[in-house]
């Protein structure tokens, strides 16, 4: 019986690392869709929206964290996710993530269309909103 072939993977965060080691799977969001990454995928480097990142260490183990922005490069079987942060789905508090959310729907309401300060509440908004999802869990 041959032996199922995994991928090396790493994720890191500004404050270090957060996982490394084998997968059967990384899946997460890129700015242009979904994803899954199993071994000897092709090589990419993707855009990495705030979504779920789910780690597939075997079919009935899956890791999963709430991701922030960032990037994902994959190269000769190995996946490497820099993020600006992985957060557990149960260390999410959801009344601070809604107040984050009301923060920046009133500042993106202010600020000028098209400017820097409307394209951070943007972004600030969409973590909001994908972490609020995660932490309840949909």
């Amino acid at each position: 019986m041959a032996t199922e072939r995994k991928l090396e993977a790493e994720v890191l965060t500004p404050e270090g690392e957060v996982f490394k080691g084998e997968l059967q799977m990384l899946s997460t969001r890129t700015a242009v869709g979904e994803v899954g990454i199993l071994a000897e995928h092709i090589p990419m480097v993707a855009r990495l929206v705030p979504a779920e990142l789910r780690l597939h260490k075997s079919d009935s183990e899956v890791e999963t964290y709430a991701q922030g922005e960032g990037w994902l490069e994959v190269f000769a079987n190995r996946a490497r996710v820099l993020i600006a942060e992985a957060i557990p789905p149960g260390d999410l508090d959801v009344s601070d993530l809604r107040s984050r959310l009301d923060d920046a729907e009133r500042r993106l309401n202010e600020a000028e269309e098209g400017s820097a300060a409307a394209e951070q509440a943007e972004r600030e908004r969409a973590r909001a909103e994908a972490f609020i999802q995660i932490a309840e869990g949909g």
